[in-house]
């Protein structure tokens, strides 16, 4: 007789996805997965969670509610995980139209406090003294305006902040990411990772509380 073999299901979960607020959340939204073609089909339409209101714009959906939710579908099925324990969810009201004139405010904003901050800087370190100085010792002669120097050090601040940060518009002049990338990054990482921590804290709470 011929011994009935165990289906197998390898599952990894997404670390983040964003979800349309008020579709509900099935298992192929925040997974992947490799199982036979019908068993796998199945379970990406499995429904795993329907939030609300109350949810607020993150949730988080842990391994051992989604187990529960595809042993209660398929009972005798091993399951095989790789990667987080956990899939963070953010609940998005939908696309956000650019303000033309928002954009315009927080420009100007950034530009004129960008360059008080330089010309802030360049007053307490003395500047044009520094200028005047290099220009007399190169020349001999005494300049209030030494433009020869002051023009190239201007367009070379311009430059050399295009390369700090990696991009002029929306060109990127490698793949190496740029530091405001980097903090943004680290930034996220830890935003998800305080969430992550009260949600788990929320849920132990609701375990408890039952």
């Amino acid at each position: 007789m011929k011994r009935e073999s165990i289906p197998i299901l390898y599952i990894r979960l997404r670390r983040r996805v964003q979800i349309a607020r008020g579709k509900t959340i099935r298992l192929g939204d925040i997974a992947q997965m490799i199982a036979s073609p019908e068993q796998e089909q199945k379970l990406k339409e499995l429904i795993i969670y329907k939030p609300s209101r109350s949810d607020g714009n993150r949730v988080l959906i842990d391994m051992m509610m989604i187990i529960q939710k595809i042993k209660d579908e398929i009972p005798h099925i091993q399951i095989e995980h790789f990667g987080e324990p956990h899939a963070l969810l953010e609940i998005a009201n939908g696309p956000v139209k650019a303000r033309l004139t928002l954009i315009i405010l927080v420009w100007l904003l950034l530009f004129i406090g960008a360059g008080l901050t330089i010309m802030n800087f360049h007053a307490d370190v003395s500047m044009l003294a520094v200028h005047q100085r290099i220009y007399e010792m190169l020349t001999g002669k005494k300049e209030n305006h030494p433009l020869v120097l002051q023009i190239p050090y201007s367009i070379g601040i311009g430059v050399g902040m295009m390369i700090f940060f990696n991009h002029i518009f929306k060109k990127r002049f490698n793949e190496e990411p740029s530091p405001l990338e980097l903090e943004m990054y680290n930034y996220q990482e830890n935003v998800n990772q305080y969430v992550i921590t009260e949600e788990y804290h929320r849920i132990h709470e609701r375990r408890e509380s039952e």
